[in-house]
């Protein structure tokens, strides 16, 4: 099972979680932890999308205060 991008909202904008998950680099890893829940109906079973996903926002969030700081 392929878990595809929502379709934009009536108004022609996207959708305000997936543009901030494209800003983090991170959208990819939060379709692959959505696709492993959706495939296997537990997400303790998923431990390592959600863990990939959790260190790439954390590392997103790391780059923004350096950058902030600088």
């Amino acid at each position: 099972m392929t878990i595809k991008p929502r379709e934009k909202v009536a108004d022609g904008d996207d959708d305000p979680v997936e543009s901030m998950l494209k800003k983090t680099g991170c959208l990819e890893l939060h379709y692959k932890v959505q696709e492993c829940i959706a495939e296997t109906k537990d997400w303790r079973k998923c431990q390592d999308v959600v863990n990939s996903f959790k260190d790439c926002i954390e590392k997103h969030k790391q780059e923004e205060m350096s950058r902030i700081k600088s």
